[in-house]
């Protein structure tokens, strides 16, 4: 499974650090929805889903989390810490999020809005579809 990580530039000086997120420059599709995850506890794990056709950017803006990556033959680990650096996830993976740090925020960009529709969210039905 290949994993990629999309490192994201950042500006600054003296005053303080910016990073722009920009559809189709370091986002690699047009963004239609944004959401983050907060106040999430240590032991908490969330996810266990995956979507049929969405993909999405994760990146820890504060703190960190581990992502488990599943394409229903490999499970990968990633750790995300760092603010200049997001996670892609195609279309079609399991994700799991876990380990949260106490001032973990997790953004998530998506190539697309809510649709309850494009969620796999029976880790053996995903299997079977994944072959």
């Amino acid at each position: 499974m290949k994993i990629e990580l999309i490192p994201l530039q950042i500006h600054g000086d003296e005053r303080g650090s910016l990073v722009a997120l920009e559809t189709e420059k370091n986002i690699p599709f047009e963004i239609r929805r944004v959401y983050y995850l907060f106040d999430t506890k240590k032991d908490v794990i969330r996810g266990y889903h995956a979507h049929k056709a969405l993909k999405q950017v994760a990146i820890a803006v504060r703190g960190s989390c581990k992502f488990t990556l599943d394409d229903g033959h490999e499970r990968v680990d990633v750790i995300l810490n760092n603010p200049a650096q997001g996670l892609l996830i195609e279309s079609f993976m399991w994700r799991e999020m876990s380990e949260f740090s106490d001032d973990c925020v997790l953004m998530v960009l998506a190539d697309s809005q809510y649709d309850e529709s494009d969620y796999v969210r029976d880790y053996e039905q995903f299997k079977k579809m994944a072959g």
